[in-house]
């Protein structure tokens, strides 16, 4: 099962919200990243420029008062010492090199420089618990923490060793401690720039929504078509694309009602125009002899004016202009179940229904259609059974005939389709009861539908849905 969603609105939604969450994240990654490496660049600096400054002065001082100044300049974070003599040895690495170009670029005049270490403090070594004493972290944090990280102090120390040999050779010996690129996040920045992306994921949730709403109204507009043509034009505002489907829609219903209404008049005249002639046809067949020629045409003539009769009927079937009424369903199906019963047949009915609103003539047409199909190949009997819900009313009809196959369930809705192996022409009319039966349930908003019944034979099931303000008690 797919679990991305499958509306158009979230998937839009779902690609705007991934879009953002990557941007985000990448965007994050790359600050932090970035901000890790301006602080590496900020400190190593900052320590040339010390280092430099220091070298500088004590190269012009008198070898006299050298001594007093490295001694009032030892201070943290760097530590001054004449007494070292020069060692060999250096460091060479890649941070070595880099260190000693960064001091040389910031002398006023060029000496010879040597790193000797660059590592980090253990956790318990003397030098590290003599930059954590208070006095003493707060000179060597000052000048290098960003502002809000300085109050936590540095985590690690990187001690550098290096020596410098001065004019009069003098061998000048610092150590310098740079504080490490603080671990903890930039989580204030980071909590902006979740909150940036909810805020653009609701205001774009809240576009989109606007956006898509008129396609759900259009859907509902055209599955309502079907049973009101003369539901409320859609509304015709929007954007352009929108606008010109609502147009389009709304002179496709006008169409459409347009051309059910003349359908409507020329059946009228149909019906009548081929009357006409099968009772010029009825009255001449009076003046001939008593015999079989003269019963066979009027069967014909019979089967005839059943085939037009059940052809107008299907073509009315919803589209007629009967109003709606409540209906007590009970009464109706009582009444024709009379009238089944007249014919031979025995209509039990179980279970009770509220009022429903429909339109009487189409939805008796249906029900006696079914429920006379029951009586010719379901053996005699016939079961109808009354289900109420609060969203719709179900009419099942069952008989114990010898059933429909499963492929056939749907075919027998098309108009003059009809079962050759169990339903014999000689008493199958049309072929239009079925069809009739569903024209008119779909014309209501609901359907008819078959199934087999438990024990063998055809059920029919009439699915009518409750009209809200109009079926309550």
């Amino acid at each position: 099962m797919s679990l991305l969603p499958r509306s158009l609105f979230g998937q839009i939604v779902l690609a705007l919200v991934t879009g953002l969450v990557v941007a985000h994240v990448v965007g994050a990654w790359l600050m932090v990243d970035e901000r890790a490496r301006f602080g590496e660049r900020l400190r190593g600096e900052y320590a040339a420029q010390r280092i430099a400054g220091l070298i500088s002065l004590l190269d012009g001082t008198v070898p006299e008062e050298r001594t007093r100044v490295v001694r009032a300049l030892s201070v943290p974070p760097t530590r001054l010492s004449l007494d070292e003599p020069w060692r060999a040895g250096a460091d060479v690495s890649p941070d070595a090199e880099a260190f000693l170009r960064r001091v040389a670029r910031e002398l006023e005049q060029p000496v010879e420089l040597q790193v000797l270490s660059i590592r980090r403090a253990p956790p318990r070594s003397e030098e590290r618990r003599s930059f954590d004493r208070p006095e003493e972290r707060r000179k060597l944090e000052r000048p290098h923490a960003p502002r809000g990280e300085g109050h936590e102090g540095p985590r690690h120390l990187v001690l550098v060793s290096a020596q410098a040999r001065l004019a009069d050779g003098a061998v000048l010996t610092f150590r310098q401690a740079l504080p490490e690129a603080p671990g903890d996040w930039p989580l204030r920045v980071l909590g902006l720039l979740a909150l940036l992306a909810v805020v653009v994921a609701l205001l774009s949730g809240w576009a989109v929504r606007r956006l898509t709403r008129p396609l759900s109204s259009l859907a509902d507009a055209a599955d309502g078509l079907a049973r009101d043509l003369d539901q409320p034009p859609l509304p015709e505002k929007g954007p352009q694309e929108v606008v010109r489907a609502a147009r389009s829609f709304n002179a496709m219903q006008r169409a459409l009602k347009t051309y059910l209404e003349t359908r409507a008049q020329a059946l009228a005249g149909v019906s009548h125009d081929l009357r006409l002639p099968l009772t010029r046809l009825r009255l001449r067949l009076e003046q001939l002899p008593e015999g079989a020629a003269r019963a066979a045409i009027e069967r014909d003539l019979e089967e005839m004016d059943d085939m037009i009769s059940g052809t107008l009927d299907y073509l009315r079937a919803g589209s007629d202009t009967e109003q709606a009424v409540k209906l007590n369903l009970v009464a109706l199906i009582e009444s024709l179940a009379e009238d089944a019963d007249a014919a031979g047949a025995k209509v039990s009915l179980h279970g009770t229904a509220n009022p429903v609103t429909a339109k009487p003539q189409g939805l008796r047409r249906c029900l006696a259609n079914l429920i006379d199909n029951a009586r010719r190949y379901g053996g005699g009997e016939v079961d109808v059974t009354l289900a109420d819900t609060p969203g719709s009313v179900e009419i099942r009809i069952e008989d114990r005939g010898p059933g429909i196959p499963p492929g056939d369930r749907e075919r027998v809705f098309e108009p003059y389709f009809r079962l050759e192996a169990s339903r014999a022409r000689h008493t199958g009319g049309a072929g239009l009861g079925l069809a009739i039966a569903r024209a008119v349930a779909r014309a209501h908003g609901g359907d008819v539908t078959l199934a087999a019944r438990e024990g063998g034979g055809t059920v029919a099931v009439v699915t009518l849905p409750r009209r809200q303000g109009r079926d309550s008690a």
